[in-house]
């Protein structure tokens, strides 16, 4: 058994909330223990100074297989997530088809492991065919390997149905996936309503309707018992509703995506499209409120929310422009902006990028404890560098930050102990 030694380095530990020199070592795959001094016979890498921390877990990524593997592929996203720290990828079901069968995740799950050099998991959908009316075959699904389901942002206004699905989901133990928005009232919209999309002329959405659509979800789950997490809450309006569903004990947990958190409405700008999101940028006071909630821990998880379009499809007006940006290589150099700017230390930003979500799905990785996946990302957090979307390794190149001055540079990575990326030096 080959032994690697991580030494002189700056350990985040998410666990334990610390920032503090270390070394690590790791055998077969696994972290087997904090020693300071490199066991015999095995390999030494000196860390230089820079932080190690768990490898981020990044729920909610959107790839092309099958379907629209012009987009994105796995081996695309693999690469893309290797250079940004990303170790694994929870993947979602809204493919062409959707992934709502067990011989669909299957083929996902099979097609994945042969072409990634990250761990990929996938959701499933919650519907068949995400069409919000009938559910899918849960057990089955959950017995094929899927780790939640959802319908992502077809959100359904069928709620007889949901409850149903709720409730099957609850018997069988499994996680469900909610999109908090009201869907009629947010139909069309590509703004968030106020001066800003009113001056541009942008159609609108209030942000009162992922209010509404989060109130409506927490009162089916307190009716069903279902364990449930919303993907994104992106308004101010909405963490009441979520505080008071955690303090009466519904098994609720809730994220938030990297550009609700450092992005605001007036970066649309003269309509650039790469700002156009699903929901859409909000306020600056609402992107304030949900960096309060992350440290607070009312919010528990950040993700990219990575969703590639290609260019035929941004480039068109504001309106008639495909929602999403990618984000697995610029998640970690984002979320330093949060870290530089005091809001919160490395350690939190941490927890929220890897520990939490894969406690919520029940992976072990996330963590720096012994025998945990030797799942790793080795990072410079004040590394300065200029974004430049044709740099970056997804096939897609749809980054809201194109051009942007960034801190936070990926030197390594490593699955399973196995180096997956090292940057050129």
């Amino acid at each position: 058994m080959t032994l690697v030694h991580f030494t002189n380095a700056r350990l985040i530990d998410p666990e334990t909330l610390t920032d503090a020199p270390g070394s690590l070592t790791v055998g077969n795959g696994v972290i087997r223990e904090t020693a300071k001094k490199p066991p015999k016979g095995a390999v030494v890498v000196d860390c230089g100074g820079k932080c190690l921390a768990p490898g981020i877990v990044d729920w909610g990524v959107k790839i092309g297989e099958p379907g629209e593997r012009h987009r994105e592929s796995f081996r695309s996203a693999g690469l893309a997530a290797a250079a940004g720290g990303v170790t694994t990828l929870i993947a979602r079901p809204d493919t062409l088809p959707a992934i709502d069968t067990p011989e669909t995740l299957e083929f996902v799950t099979r097609r994945a492991a042969e072409s990634a050099p990250v761990r990929i998991r996938h959701m499933a959908a919650l519907t068949k065919g995400r069409e919000g009316r009938e559910m899918t075959e849960i057990g089955f699904l959950l017995d094929a390997g899927a780790l939640a389901f959802t319908d992502v942002f077809a959100v359904t206004t069928d709620t007889r149905a949901l409850s149903r699905a709720l409730t099957y989901a609850r018997s069988l133990g499994a996680l469900v996936v909610g999109h908090p928005q009201e869907p009629v009232l947010s139909k069309g919209g590509a703004a968030t309503s106020g001066k800003f999309a009113a001056f541009r002329g942008i159609p609108a959405v209030s942000p009162i309707a992922e209010r509404m659509g989060l109130e409506r979800d927490l009162a089916l789950v307190e009716m069903t018992g279902a364990r449930w997490h919303a993907d994104q809450i992106t308004t101010a309006h909405a963490l009441p509703a979520l505080a008071r569903a955690k303090a009466a004990g519904l098994d609720v947990t809730a994220g938030t995506s990297i550009h609700h958190l450092t992005l605001n409405e007036l970066d649309l700008g003269d309509y650039r499209t790469f700002f156009k999101l699903t929901p859409p940028l909000r306020a600056e006071d609402d992107r304030q409120a949900m960096i309060a909630a992350l440290a607070d821990g009312l919010i528990d998880v950040i993700s990219s929310f990575h969703t590639p379009a290609d260019e035929e499809s941004k480039r068109l007006p504001y309106e008639e422009a495909a929602p999403g940006a990618v984000g697995l290589e610029t998640l970690l150099p984002a979320a330093m902006r949060l870290y530089h700017g005091g809001h919160l230390s490395l350690p939190q930003l941490f927890r929220a990028l890897a520990l939490n979500p894969a406690n919520r799905l029940s992976l072990s990785q996330g963590r720096l404890s012994e025998g945990a996946p030797a799942d790793l990302v080795l990072f410079d957090p004040d590394a300065p560098f200029l974004m430049n979307r044709f740099a970056l390794r997804s096939k897609s190149k749809n980054t809201p930050f194109d051009g942007a001055r960034m801190e936070g540079r990926v030197l390594a990575t490593w699955v399973g102990g196995r180096e997956v990326f090292r940057a050129e030096a």
